[in-house]
Order: structure tokens, then C-alpha cells, then sequence
């Protein structure tokens, strides 16, 4: 692994005050996901890696102020940083934030269309930061085109000169729905601690479970089959997903396969748990990402 000075280098980063930029919004990213990190340092060509460090660090940002503080706290927080990103994008110079200078410079040097940008930033303000459930798939499917879809491809998208074309768009979608599947299965426990449902009520009304059911973690059969059917509809999600990493640049493959292996992992350490899902949040643990990226450094 090259060293991060190396790195910006190999991705013509190289004035100092940009380099600091791209250095702060490493670390960022390093502090809040170490996985995710590791996977761009250890298995991204260099020349991608600060432009998607950055753009991650933007994800996150934009993420941690739609999901953190009162609701009001969060609707001015977003208008804000949609106020200093915008400014950014215009002059980076006036940016007081390194994160958002990089990021900014990143959206500029690849070429990622802005609409995307305002687009995350739109959903995050709508979609997510009043978010309490879905009442339907559509309202689910809704969610997915207003925020998700935007948020990974602030991130992703930059590893495309000029940003995605339609068909690698089409794959992106097809990844976070499985990645969002997952992710709702994994935290279930935890969203329903914050007040979130997030599997639509229509499925609880078709298997007879109630939300009652799922806060006080009834290890029931209806419940148990309301949880089955959620992972065969995140597995069915995942598998469709499998040609994202056709569709990524060739500098990035390895870590879409590290994605997706993760995502496979997360999944079955869910469908294992079961109603236990609703007890305790399901993490990664500590040796399976381990292993995961050691194959990953090992395919050809």
C-alpha cells in the first residue's frame, strides 16, 4: 500500500494546502468507518482513492446531519451545509471547511455532474431527516431514488470521468436497494429504539406482526417469518446487485467485490440471528472483514 502522501501524488494532488484538504477529509472518514477506509487504501488504485475519500467524507457528513440533534436541529443544520456546499462548489476558496474544499475540488477535477450533489442534499432534508417509516414498498422504492441512490453516487460517482452513464446509474440502484435492505435488517434493533421503523407496514400487515411485536422483540412465528421474508427479499436484492462491480472502473473492482462480500456476510449473521435481530443490532465483527479484504488483496 502506497503511502497517503504517495497517493495524492498519484492523483495530482499536489499543491500543499489541497493536499491538507484531502488529508482532513481522510481522517474524517478514518474516525467514523474504518472498513470502508481500509478498503479504498488497501484495494483502490491511488490515483482514485483521495477523490473517493473525499467524497465519502461528504457522504457522511451529509448523513451524520440528517441523523443526529432534535428536528429542528437537523432541518437548519441541512440547510446550512446545503448553503456551504453550494458556495463551495461556486468558489472553493471561501470554504471554511476542508471537507467540503475537497470534496468540492473532487466534483470539479472528475467531472461528477452538481445535480447529483444537490440532489442528496434535497433528499436528506426531505427523505431522511424526518424519516419515522414506510408505510409501502413504493414509499421504500421513493426513498431509495430521493436519497440513497444520490448519497452513494456523491461517493461512487467519482470514480467516473464525468460521472455515471445510465447503465452504471441502473447498477448503483440496484446496489444500494441491497445494500439499504441490508443495512435496515442489520441496525433493526437500534431504528426501533430511535422511534424508526424500517421495514414497510404492509409487510407486518401481511404476515400479522405489529410494531408493538417488533419493539418488545416477540420471538414469535409470525414474527419470525416477517424476518425471513425481509432477508430472501435482501438476499434476491444482493444477488441482482452482483454486476455493479462489472460496471465499476476497473480501478475500483476490488473493493465493490469487498462491498458486496461484506453486504453477504452482514446478511447471513442476520438470517442466523433471527428474532435476535430484534434485540441486538448485527455488526461485521472484527475477524470477517479481516479475511474478507485479505482475499480481496489476493484475487488477481
Amino acid at each position: 500500500m502506497p503511502s497517503w502522501r504517495a497517493t495524492l501524488t498519484a492523483a495530482a494532488v499536489t499543491e500543499a494546502p489541497l493536499r491538507a484538504d484531502y488529508t482532513a477529509a481522510a481522517r474524517r472518514v478514518l474516525r467514523r468507518e474504518q472498513a470502508p477506509y481500509l478498503a479504498l487504501r488497501l484495494l483502490a488504485a491511488p490515483p482514485l482513492v483521495p477523490y473517493l475519500a473525499a467524497g465519502l467524507a461528504f457522504m457522511n457528513l451529509v448523513d451524520d446531519t440528517a441523523e443526529n440533534g432534535t428536528a429542528r436541529e437537523r432541518a437548519d443544520g441541512l440547510k446550512d451545509l446545503a448553503e456551504r456546499t453550494a458556495e463551495a462548489l461556486d468558489t472553493p476558496a471561501r470554504s471554511a471547511d476542508p471537507v467540503l474544499r475537497a470534496y468540492a475540488h473532487a466534483v470539479r477535477t472528475r467531472g461528477l455532474p452538481e445535480h447529483w450533489v444537490h440532489g442528496f442534499l434535497a433528499g436528506a432534508a426531505t427523505a431522511e431527516a424526518a424519516f419515522t417509516g414506510f408505510g409501502t414498498e413504493q414509499d421504500y422504492q421513493d426513498y431509495l431514488d430521493a436519497y440513497a441512490l444520490p448519497g452513494i453516487l456523491v461517493f461512487t460517482g467519482l470514480q467516473y470521468t464525468g460521472g455515471p452513464d445510465g447503465e452504471q446509474t441502473r447498477a448503483w440502484r440496484r446496489f444500494v436497494d441491497a445494500a439499504q435492505r441490508v443495512d435496515f435488517l442489520a441496525d433493526l434493533a437500534g431504528d426501533l429504539a430511535a422511534g424508526r421503523l424500517c421495514i414497510p407496514r404492509e409487510r407486518l400487515a401481511e404476515h400479522g406482526v405489529t410494531p408493538e411485536d417488533l419493539r418488545t422483540a416477540r420471538d414469535t412465528a409470525a414474527v419470525r417469518a416477517l424476518l425471513a421474508d425481509q432477508c430472501a427479499r435482501a438476499r434476491r436484492a444482493l444477488d441482482a446487485s452482483a454486476d455493479v462491480v462489472d460496471r465499476a472502473d476497473p480501478g475500483l473492482r476490488a473493493v465493490g467485490r469487498t462491498m458486496t462480500d461484506l453486504m453477504a456476510h452482514q446478511l447471513t449473521a442476520v438470517e442466523r440471528a433471527g428474532a435476535g435481530a430484534l434485540r441486538r443490532d448485527i455488526g461485521y465483527g472484527l475477524l470477517a472483514p479481516l479475511r474478507i479484504l485479505a482475499r480481496a488483496r489476493r484475487r488477481p
